[in-house]
Formats: C-alpha cells, structure tokens, sequence
C-alpha cells in the first residue's frame, strides 16, 4: 500500500471534506433530538429534499451567484418544509409515549419517497459543478478539488456561526436550556410551541443545506435519504445527543477514519462507523460530550398491566381458532398469514425488551437473523432435519444476545437503543461479506421444511402453533415476578437498585429471552421462505419491527399482535399499488394522530367509553 506524504494528506483531505457534509446533516440531527426529544427519522428525507431542490435551482439559475443562491434557497425551504411537518404532525404527538413520533417520521419518510420520484423521477440526477470550484490544485503532488477543499473551510464556519447562534442569541439560551431540562423551561413560561418549531426549522435548514452541498460531489438519487440517515444517527451518538460541538468532532474522527481504514481493510467500510460507536459507547456511556440527562426524558411509569377479563381471553381464543381455519376459509392467503404470524412472534420478542423491560432497541432485527441464519446453516450444512434445525435457530439468536446484551444493559435511553443498531450492523455486515460461511449477498437457498411438512398448510399449522408458544411464554413472563422486575426498573432504576434488586442481571436475562424468541421467529421465517439473505439482519427489518410495537401501543401486551398485524396486512394491500409509499405513509399517519397512544390504546379508550355510556344507562 502506497502511503506517501501526498496521498496521505489526499485520504486526510478527502475524509475532512467528507465530516463537513456529515456535520451539517447530524447537527441538525442533533439539535431536533436535543430540544424536542424526537428521534427524527426523516431527517434523510430533508437531506434529499435539499439536494433535488438544489439541483432544479442551480441549473435554473445558474453561474456563481446563481449557484450560491440556489444552494441557500433549497435549504430555505427545506426549513419550511420541516415546519410544516413539526406542526401538522409532531406537534400532536408529543404527548404520546417516546419514540412513538419515531411512527410519525417514518410516515414522512414513505411520502416524501414517492414526491421526489413523481416529481423528479427515478433516474438519477448529476448536477453540475460549483463555479470557480471545478477544478483541482495539487498539493505535495496529488490533485484535491478544489470543492473539497470549500467544504472543509465551510464545516467549522457553520459550527462557528451555530456557537454564536447557541451563546450569543435569547433563543440560543433557550434551546440550550431546553436541552438540558426542556420541562424546567416551559415551567418557566417559555413558548414551547414556538421554541420547537424554530428548533426543528433550524435542524431542517442544516439536513437541506448538507444535501445541497453534495449535488456537486455525487449524483441526487432516491436512496440518499435512507444512505446517510444511519451514519448520521452514529455521528450525533458518538458525540453525545444534543451536542453540536460533539457532533463535528464525532464527523471528523469516523469520516477520517474511514478515509484511511478502506486502504488498510476494504471490508471494514461497511462496519467502521458502528464499530467506532460501539468502542466509544462502551467506554463513555454519553458519547463523547454527552451527559446522562441527554439519554432520555423524564420518565413517567405506567399503569400497571392488567390479566385479561374473561371476554378478553374469549376474543383471543376466538382469534386462534380463527387463525387456524385460514387454510380452510382462504387457502391462498396461507403465505400471507405464515407472513404474518412470523411478524407478530418477532413484534412481540421486542415488546418485551422495550414494553416491559424498557429497553429501547434499534436492532433486535441481528436476533431475528442469526435465528433464520442458524437455522438455514444447520438445515444446509449439518444436515439436520428441519425440527432440530429450527431449535439451533433461537439458540444462536440467544448466544448472540448474550453477548451484545452484556454490553447493551449499561446503557440506557436513545445510547443503549444506538449499541443495538451498531451490533445488529456487526453481524449484518459479518453475513453480507463471509461469502464462505453465509453465502453472503447470494444467500443461503434450499432450506424447505420436511417433506411430511412441506404441504403450506401444515407448515402453517406448526407456524401457527410456535407463535401461539412464544405469545403465551411473553405473556406468562410479563405477569411473573420477574416481569415485575423488569417494569419496576423500567419506571425508576434507582428505586429498583435501591430496595436491593440486581436489576442489570435481570435486564441481561430480559435481553437474552427477547432475542431467543426474536430468534425463534427467525427460525420459522427461514423454513417458510427456503431462503435466507442478509436483509433479514438489515436496519429496515429492525424498523419494521419498531414501527409494529409503536403503532400497535407500546404500553399493552396487545400491542405488537395488533400493530403486526395492521403493518403486514397494510403493507400487503397498499403495495400493489403504483403509488403505494405515499399511500402508506398516509394511513401511517392518520393511525398515529387518531391513536397518540397506539392502536391498542385507543381500542382500550372506545371499549372504556362504550362501557361507560353502559353504566350510565
């Protein structure tokens, strides 16, 4: 490897170019999250935005003021844009539960998808160069645009003008305080509604502007969004939730290291940044300049769970027997069910993590492909039959969180939710590049069930059967005295530790069961496709899995069985359609500010209701 002064200084150059443009993305990440609390999903969708609007305006305008002007005036309305959606939509949901608004945002995300393709299509869209900046100096022999060169001088002047905004400024005073007690503020008389909106225009003008910066370096595409939204989530955790200044440090340190990492070990490029967050969390707990109160809000208990009145226990039965005449009443939705019932075991595995155990996890999608992965590899390579090969699949998934849990339960809040996404990007990336062992992007193929379950019907019968299992084993976990652990120190993990409970040991345990059963569910999902990939250890399988707790309630056992179920069968119908993103996106949000509190919420509210008009009769 050639590794001269020259190109040395080049990969430098090149990595600082590359922490401007991610600093100006997470620091309004990072802004948004410090003030109002909300893990802003869309905040790829505003970068995109940004860099489309960019691109139509600077080709209109065109030459050096044209450019400029351009660049500001995307990202101007990119800050409207993301008024619009903090008032139309946030706003009302931010009594809700947290990271239920994370339900809102990817709502947006799937409409803002399907505008840019229907307005600007679905080719990719190169625009031109910055004027006065398209060309190249050398410097110790090696040519560096001369953009680069712009972006890294245009990096700290934004954090420069940020400070001043944050130190010189009422309102910077207030957001900064907001930050650290945001209820001590509106306590104080502080316009809340107005102090969040502003905050939330800021961080949208900031995701515009770093897209708009970028149409000079790279084509403007469709998968921009969700291609910076993750390494954009690492830089904000690395440096410490609402922490600017942490936020262009933590852009500087992975975007270098990636720089020179991908000379010395290609492979780990796709790894890097959520192994440098994971190295970084286990050592200091908070990022880099963060602090405890940044992990999260202000935490209100629950109402305690409720054993289920007889009618309840009639409805579910009702809806087993159900569920088993599906091959009888409608043979061909059979896959469709088989589908469904995968989601609702892997919902659920997650509602006890983060329901009960309150255990927020961005990536119980690695439990639930090291289950179908185990499974598949023992099918194919051992030679086993399909039962016992289903059985090593929750194995592996619970070897697997044992191991990740151990360091994931010293955490809390939005960092231990973080860890989970950098193990779940581990193993992802681990299953996509051992081409050896895992097939890597080609897959593992050809694990079918056992010839006397090979009919679709049966299968889905002994499907039906294991979730059935798993639900009640949840159930009964979530009702013993260990379940009650797990919620007490969900509410108050000082009270729980104070009375003497070892509530780490307990949250361990809690991680390790949630990923066996996550597992589990991997293990029937592996044998009802007879093919396993690496997506199924992807991010977007870990969102689906937290947009089916949230939507369905976070706060019942139903919950993840009814949101589950909305999601795959929603999904199911709307995707047939031609412009189906938006169409989802649209009853994702009718269903989020119809039910702030989820499906089974507000199902609970109407039955409380119609009781009561009962009563009063």
């Amino acid at each position: 490897m050639d590794l001269s002064p020259g190109f040395a200084l080049a990969q430098l150059l090149t990595g600082l170019a590359n922490a401007s443009s991610l600093f100006l993305i997470a620091s309004g990440l990072s802004i948004i999250f410090g003030v109002t609390r909300v893990v802003n999903f869309a905040h790829g969708s505003l970068y995109m935005l940004g860099a489309y609007l960019a691109y139509t305006l600077v080709t209109t305008l065109g030459g050096v003021v044209g450019f400029w002007a351009g660049v500001l005036l995307a990202a101007a309305v990119v800050a409207l844009i993301g008024a619009a959606v903090e008032v139309l939509i946030l706003r009302r949901v931010y009594g809700s539960p947290e990271l239920f608004q994370l339900v809102a945002t990817f709502g947006v995300v799937l409409v803002v998808q399907d505008a840019v393709l229907a307005i600007w299509g679905a080719e990719d869209l190169l625009g031109p160069r910055a004027p006065l900046l398209d060309g190249a100096v050398r410097i110790l022999g090696e040519p560096i645009p001369e953009y680069d060169l712009a972006l890294i001088a245009i990096g700290p002047v934004v954090l420069g003008a940020i400070w001043l905004l944050f130190q010189r400024t009422r309102w910077g005073i207030l957001v900064r305080a907001a930050t650290e007690d945001r209820e001590m503020v509106g306590a104080l008389g502080v316009n809340q509604r107005v102090l969040f909106t502003t905050a939330f225009m800021v961080g949208s003008f900031l995701a515009g502007l770093g897209g708009a910066l970028q149409v000079p370096r790279e084509s403007v595409n469709l998968l921009m969004d969700l291609t910076i939204i993750a390494e954009a989530f690492v830089v904000v955790v690395v440096g410490g939730m609402g922490s600017v200044t942490g936020a262009f440090v933590a852009a500087v340190i992975i975007s270098v290291a990636n720089a020179f990492g991908v000379l010395v070990l290609p492979q780990i490029s796709l790894l890097l940044p959520f192994l440098v967050m994971g190295i970084v969390l286990i050592v200091r707990p908070y990022g880099l300049f963060g602090t405890p109160a940044s992990a999260h809000g202000a935490s209100v208990p629950e109402a305690p769970l409720r054993t289920l009145p007889p009618i309840g226990a009639g409805l579910l039965a009702a809806a087993v027997v159900a569920a088993a005449l599906v091959p009888v009443v409608d043979p061909g939705r059979v896959a469709l069910a088989t589908d469904l019932l995968v989601a609702v075991l892997f919902a659920a595995s997650l509602h006890l993590l983060m329901g009960v155990g309150g255990m927020v996890s961005f990536g119980h999608a690695a439990y639930f492909g090291l289950g179908a992965y185990g499974a598949a590899l023992a099918a194919s390579r051992l030679d086993l039959a399909m039962l016992p090969a289903m059985a090593v699949g929750p194995v592996a998934a619970a070897a697997g969180a044992a191991l990740f849990g151990w360091f994931c339960v010293r955490l809390s809040g939005v960092y231990l939710a973080m860890l989970t996404l950098a193990a779940a990007q581990i193993v992802w990336g681990t299953a996509f590049q051992w081409h050896e062992v895992t097939g890597g992007d080609d897959g593992i193929l050809g694990v079918w069930p056992d010839r006397w379950a090979s009919d679709r019907t049966v299968y889905y019968l002994l499907a039906l059967a294991i979730v059935v299992g798993g639900l009640a084993a949840i159930r009964r976990l979530a009702h013993s005295p260990f379940g009650y652990v797990l919620r007490g120190g969900r509410d108050s993990a000082l009270r729980a530790e104070a009375i003497g409970i070892d509530l780490r040991s307990h949250q361990w345990l809690g991680f390790v069961i949630a990923g066996t059963l996550a597992g589990l569910a991997g293990a029937v999902f592996a044998f009802a496709k007879g093919s396993v990939f690496p997506d199924t250890l992807a991010i977007a399988q870990s969102v689906d899995g937290l947009i089916m707790v949230l939507l369905g309630g976070v706060q019942s056992l139903l919950g993840p069985l009814l949101g589950a179920s909305a999601f795959v069968l929603i999904e199911d119908w709307v995707t047939r359609l031609e412009h189906w993103r938006v169409i989802f996106g649209a009853i994702i949000l009718l269903i989020v500010l119809a039910a702030p509190d989820g499906i089974a919420g507000a199902g609970a509210r109407l039955w409380a209701a119609i009781a009561g008009r009962r009563e009063a009769r």
